[in-house]
């Protein structure tokens, strides 16, 4: 072959490069714009700039009033770079078998693509990563002379730094994606851009297909019937799947942060379908998605118009003078209030209470503590009082923090670089359909809660003018905290039997908020842990505590079976004294955010 022809055989490889290179020029005008139309939009950010400024100012201040401890970090850096550099000069002169100097992690699937190990200078540019941010957060955490709050935020923000400077954000230090450029002569990066510039125009990064989903479709699909609603709720009734069910009837009362489906997302994987078929007659609460007009709706509106109104007409369908309850979350930290007002003002309608990942006892309550102090609320109150809501957004953005990896960083490498679209994954579909907050309830419950943690001290906290006293509630729980939790750590979780004097059980699931709770028994993903007894520290408690393999649910359903009454005939919903009003799972859940 000629050097002519050798010339025209690769042209059209060329070609197509060129042609993608110009493609990437063309969008950069859209991008541009895109861009700037999202730094010009501050609703969806969940921190100030100037809060974060301020703590590491507190921060460089206390390491330069120790010039000794500086200059121990660097010199303890320089061994650890000497430690490497002898390794990796082992390695490049062809001894092998050692383990490596630095290894990611287990479940950090950055450097999953064999080219991490494999190619010895990608191999070493992955393992002075993980020195240098070790280091680095090692010698954030051990400054002394921070307050706990800015400690917390240093900690938690140098995190955020050192996520996004992982080598395998960037084009050049990433091998997988360098790979795909050559494969596809650039056509990764057109389609990355374009994937790029959809998502800065829809206001978010696309986590999955969301084109895949549809509420009632193939997510929420448990059959039943909207049989009660108001301003704040509509209320489902779930058909029976057995012919005979429990007298008392079962309401689940979720968060209002997110929607209720992610405890019905499929078939397979929905606890409130499980429930049903243990022979349940179960209700759950489908909170409004509110919207400006809803500013001045309290935390108080959430437990008389909803919980309380959610429990009357519950026992009206039925016909039975008591329930059973869940609260998960934030409505498990509802579900607490209400149970010591009720108990205040001797109404005994409820029989028993689950509690799932919910906290009552605020003083150690997880990473979204960063997020909240007396100027951040303050800010916040200023931001909410302009449009009359928390942007669902912004609360959504807080909690892809905490897990930035997984939740932001491998999709900008999977959406951006690799230009491949996310895939189809009902989990991610529920985590962005995200809901607004309240004004006045939400400003409330950070405040009081978060901040100045009144619901854990007797009386300091009142509802409608009644004290709340968690210690008067005398009824039995069942108590669910998750091992790897975030957001409501299980620790603190174990205080919420501790508070209360009713006989209650305590279980910790494996994994975390979400996944730990979510966990059928036919998957058998992930174990859990019992114990009869609570002593004063949770971690006795775990030290005493009797592992188990599988789900928790089967756990919970027997506790449930001995406090839920003899067998009946099914009931219908729409049959009883509340007539339908349409199919699940309702209109209220089925608004969504504007772009």
């Amino acid at each position: 072959m000629t050097d002519q022809q050798s010339g025209s055989a690769e042209a059209p490889g060329h070609e197509t490069l060129a042609e993608n290179f110009q493609q990437l020029a063309a969008q950069s005008q859209r991008l541009y714009a895109a861009f700037l139309k999202q730094m010009g939009n501050t609703e969806t950010v969940p921190f100030d700039p100037a809060v974060v400024g301020n703590a590491f100012m507190q921060l460089s201040q206390q390491m330069l009033a120790n010039p000794q401890r500086l200059a121990e970090a660097q010199m303890a850096l320089w061994q650890e770079y000497m430690g490497l550099w002898q390794h990796w000069a082992k390695r490049v002169s062809g001894e092998t078998g050692a383990e490596p100097y630095a290894a990611p992690d287990k479940g950090d699937r950055r450097f999953k693509d064999a080219s991490w190990h494999e190619n010895q200078i990608f191999d070493l540019l992955k393992q002075s990563y993980l020195v240098t941010s070790r280091w680095l957060q090692k010698t954030v955490s051990d400054v002394e002379g921070l307050d706990e709050d800015t400690r917390l935020k240093v900690d938690f923000y140098t995190r955020q730094f050192v996520d996004a400077l992982s080598p395998s954000n960037f084009f050049h230090t990433n091998p997988e994606v360098l790979k795909a450029t050559v494969d596809s002569q650039g056509e990764n990066l057109v389609r990355g851009i374009e994937h790029l510039i959809e998502d800065l125009e829809h206001g978010g990064i696309s986590q999955t297909d969301f084109a895949a989903f549809e509420v009632g479709r193939n997510v929420a699909t448990t059959p039943g019937k909207v049989v009660f609603q108001n301003r704040l709720l509509q209320l489902i009734q779930y058909a029976p799947t057995t012919k005979e069910v429990f007298a008392r009837p079962l309401l689940i009362c979720p968060p209002w942060i997110n929607k209720y489906y992610i405890l019905d997302l499929t078939p397979e994987n929905s606890f409130i379908k499980w429930a049903v078929d243990q022979g349940f007659t179960v209700f759950v609460v489908s909170w409004v998605n509110p919207d400006d007009s809803y500013a001045k709706t309290s935390f108080e509106d959430y437990m008389t118009e909803g919980l309380l109104e959610a429990m009357g007409a519950v026992l009206r369908a039925t016909g039975e003078e008591k329930l059973n309850v869940v609260g998960y979350c934030i409505g498990g930290t509802l579900l607490s209030t209400t149970l010591a007002w009720m108990a205040e003002r001797n109404d005994d309608r409820i029989n028993a209470a689950t509690f799932l990942t919910s906290l009552v006892d605020f003083e150690n309550a997880g990473e979204l503590r960063v997020f909240i102090d007396e100027e951040q609320l303050r800010l916040l109150d200023e931001h909410m009082g302009d449009i009359g809501v928390l942007n669902g957004r912004r609360m959504a953005a807080a909690f892809n923090m905490m897990r930035a990896n997984d939740l932001i960083w491998s999709f900008v490498v999977n959406n951006y670089m690799l230009g491949r679209d996310p895939v189809p994954f009902d989990l991610l579909y529920w985590n962005a359909d995200a809901t607004n907050m309240p004004q006045a309830m939400h400003s409330y419950y950070l405040r009081n809660m978060y901040l100045k943690n009144l619901l854990a001290q007797p009386g300091a906290l009142k509802i409608d003018g009644t004290p709340i006293e968690l210690g008067k509630i005398t009824l039995p729980t069942y108590v669910l905290s998750t091992r790897e939790d975030h957001i409501a750590p299980w620790r603190s979780c174990y205080r919420l039997p501790q508070l209360m004097n009713g006989d209650s059980r305590f279980v910790l699931a494996q994994s975390g908020h979400v996944a730990g709770v979510v966990n059928p028994p036919s998957k058998a993903k992930y174990g859990y842990w019992t114990n009869d007894a609570l002593p004063d520290a949770p971690e006795t408690w775990l030290s005493q505590a009797e592992a188990h393999d599988g789900s928790w649910w089967p756990d919970w359903g027997q506790w449930l079976v001995s406090r839920s009454g003899d067998k009946i005939p099914a009931r219908e919903p729409g049959k009883g004294a509340l007539r339908a009003i349409e199919d699940a799972p309702g209109s209220y859940v089925k608004k969504k955010l504007a772009s």
